[in-house]
């Protein structure tokens, strides 16, 4: 916490918000990404608990100079999920040698409210596909913020985006 008050600091330190407030700001949208990222709940609320575990184990190396608290959220939170579908294949490759049995879930998983058509569209799209309409539409990030978080260059968020709204 800053104590000098703003007409104090010198110019060009920016004060940074406590780690409390940034967890409070921004603790949904985190959440919502990683169900978008995911389509699976459960999976989002323990990648959103990782995802702010890691962000405060490093949060003294958070500098907002450097960019946004949801950007830098939203990469930790890309990092957490990229791990979980490592995760995920390894296990569903272990499960295919003892079961072919493959069941979708009919509830709704996204949001509540969505209509059936929306959903299963929704279903249909790539993992990556759905990042970017969660960071880009969901989380309202600019295109520049959305590429940074997925580690791609502004045009190919801008393409992947429109692919998937197609």
């Amino acid at each position: 916490m800053n104590a000098l008050p703003a007409a104090v600091r010198p110019p060009g330190r920016v004060a940074a918000p406590s780690f409390a407030d940034v967890v409070a700001e921004h603790l949904d949208a985190v959440y919502r990404y990683l169900v978008y990222l995911t389509g699976d709940r459960v999976a989002a609320e323990d990648l959103a608990a990782e995802t702010f575990e890691r962000a405060f184990r490093s949060w003294r190396r958070f500098d907002p100079r450097r960019g946004a608290p949801r950007t830098w959220l939203c990469r930790i939170a890309h990092s957490a999920a990229v791990d979980w579908f490592r995760a995920e294949a390894r296990r569903h490759r272990r499960e295919e040698t003892y079961s072919r049995d493959d069941a979708l879930l009919e509830e709704s998983v996204f949001a509540e409210g969505l209509s059936p058509e929306l959903e299963r569209a929704l279903r249909r799209l790539t993992p990556a596909e759905r990042e970017v309409v969660a960071l880009r539409v969901l989380l309202e990030l600019d295109g520049p913020s959305a590429a940074r978080v997925l580690g791609i260059s502004g045009t190919a968020c801008s393409t992947r985006l429109s692919r998937a709204l197609k």
